[in-house]
């Protein structure tokens, strides 16, 4: 049986985006007449109908944005949500935030937003676990959406993340140059983009330095204290040899520092150290930590940006957008 057509198709027939369609079907005016023409066409070509929910996102109509996020407490979350009400304040917008825990909660919370009327969305992290397929189906039928920290995966949404690649290369580059050629490393959980791209930099190093890598010193942990505590525990129990760590956060970083320090390792005179982030905290760590700056506000300020950029000209072209990341050399990794 024919599946029925969607808006997509109606997208692909008239060429043009799926936001444009959707302000031909809610009958807005910011469209030029002969696209209106072209869109109205293939929709009569396809014999398309659009849905309840197609026609209740009217584009522009409420100036409100919705943002999901695992938690409001983190504060990479936090600093992201910070820059983008920000601008979203800027340029005359209101944004409705929502933390969903769980897939499963992202769901309702969806709903509400919908029932809101928002305008558009930007979603952190969409796919470190299933929520992003709750979106699908709001993309496929004109939502603007906007991916912050994870890189989609042919969904035709743009997207907003870390250099992480540079970030693990920067780190791991660091620690080859102080002489270090055994190096360990705590990544977060590999399901998340950050967490693959980190490890990519971290092999790049030392390929280009012609040096190893064993396995066995890469532990996987999951961004708390704790998992640094346990994981370095383990190294440190594993008799392996090594004498430097990146860790992919500064928190897993300090569970390690912790953790070696009750083993009688001091950080930097038998360990180096690198994290990831520069929190708050990291300057004051002891020793201060060497870590990875990253800018969690300019990504919540450009998510912003490229979401108004999308609803004002839905017919740019898609964007995926690196922020650099820069070291921040301090006391822990032995080099000040």
């Amino acid at each position: 049986m024919q599946s029925r057509p969607t808006i997509k198709d109606v997208a692909a027939r008239a060429g043009v985006s799926r936001q444009t369609v959707s302000r031909v079907i809610n009958d807005k005016p910011e469209v030029r007449p002969e696209t209106r023409t072209r869109v109205l066409q293939a929709i009569a070509e396809l014999g398309y109908r659009p849905s309840a929910v197609a026609r209740s996102m009217v584009v522009g109509r409420t100036r409100t944005m919705g943002c999901i996020s695992p938690n409001l407490t983190d504060y990479s979350f936090a600093c992201i949500i910070e820059g983008a009400q920000a601008e979203a304040r800027r340029q005359g917008y209101f944004i409705f935030t929502g933390s969903a825990l769980s897939a499963t909660d992202a769901e309702p919370l969806l709903e509400e937003m919908l029932h809101r009327q928002i305008d558009g969305l930007i979603v952190i992290n969409p796919r470190a676990d299933n929520r992003y397929q709750y979106l699908l189906p709001l993309i496929e039928r004109g939502l603007a959406v906007i991916y912050v920290g994870s890189t989609p995966r042919g969904e035709p949404v743009s997207a907003v993340r870390c250099a992480d690649h540079s970030g693990g290369y920067q780190a791991t580059r660091h620690l080859i140059t102080l002489g270090h050629t055994r190096i360990a490393m705590i990544t977060g959980p590999q399901n998340e983009d950050c967490v693959l791209d980190r490890i990519a930099g971290y092999v790049q190093a030392h390929t280009e330095a012609g040096l190893p890598i064993n396995a066995e010193l890469i532990l996987t942990g999951d961004w708390s204290p704790d998992s640094g505590y346990q994981a370095m525990q383990r190294l440190l129990a594993s008799g392996l040899p090594f004498s430097a760590l990146f860790a992919q956060n500064d928190r897993m970083a300090a569970g390690a520092i912790y953790a070696a320090r009750n083993q009688g390792r001091q950080v930097p005179h038998d360990l180096a150290v690198v994290g990831f982030d520069d929190i708050p905290l990291a300057p004051y760590f002891d020793p201060p930590l060497t870590t990875v700056h990253q800018d969690f506000y300019e990504y919540g300020r450009r998510a912003i940006c490229m979401l108004i950029q999308c609803l004002e000209n839905p017919d740019l072209p898609l964007e995926h957008i690196s922020v650099l990341c820069q070291l921040i050399v301090r006391r822990s990794c032995g080099a000040t």
